[in-house]
């Protein structure tokens, strides 16, 4: 089970873009995290020790190719959780704020991508997509049916060989299952 400090850590926007930074492009230097994504060396340095703290990094002294640079590299690549994983009533609460964080983050990026998609390449307009589905299912079977899309996105993410000299973007994918009413 994920544990509240680890939800803290990781639902800061900053700390979220670090990480998804990290995930991307694997260990990076600290003056290199700040510098893609506008942020001062020493706000990036006190972030990367609350996700140390958290679990989420760790660092990658093995890489430093001197005493002035400081490697970091995730430890922790996904975070999943419920609210219904927190019985305390403030780490409820605490849960329920990262979930709230956390759809703001997916509808930030939709948000972004719709207001930029008019000027970005028509091969990527083509790709992207949206997708919905309505069905009647048990908890149960929702359940299997979130295993079942984390495996497909696995297995499509290994799939990618990052060195077969194709030019690659980040690109976010998400998707949520929940009962609803017609």
């Amino acid at each position: 089970m994920t544990s509240i400090e680890t939800l803290r850590a990781f639902h800061h926007p900053t700390r979220r873009r670090m990480v998804d930074y990290l995930f991307l492009h694997g260990p990076t230097q600290v003056g290199t995290l700040a510098r893609e994504l506008g942020q001062q060396v020493g706000s990036i340095s006190h972030h990367l020790r609350m996700l140390q703290r958290a679990g989420v990094v760790a660092p990658a002294p093995e890489l430093a190719t001197d005493g002035r640079t400081s490697w970091w590299r995730l430890d922790q690549d996904s975070v999943t959780w419920s609210v219904d994983d927190f019985a305390d009533a403030a780490e409820r609460m605490q849960a329920k704020a990262a979930q709230r964080l956390n759809t703001d983050h997916h509808l930030a990026k939709l948000s972004a991508w719709m207001r930029e998609s008019e000027r970005a390449d028509p091969a990527w307009r083509h790709a992207a997509f949206s997708s919905d589905a309505l069905a009647m299912a048990s908890p149960q079977e929702l359940e299997e049916l979130s295993e079942a899309l984390r495996v497909v996105t696995r297995e499509w993410r290994e799939r990618i060989d990052p060195e077969d000299g194709t030019e690659r973007r980040p690109v976010f994918v998400f998707s949520y299952g929940f009962p609803t009413r017609p």
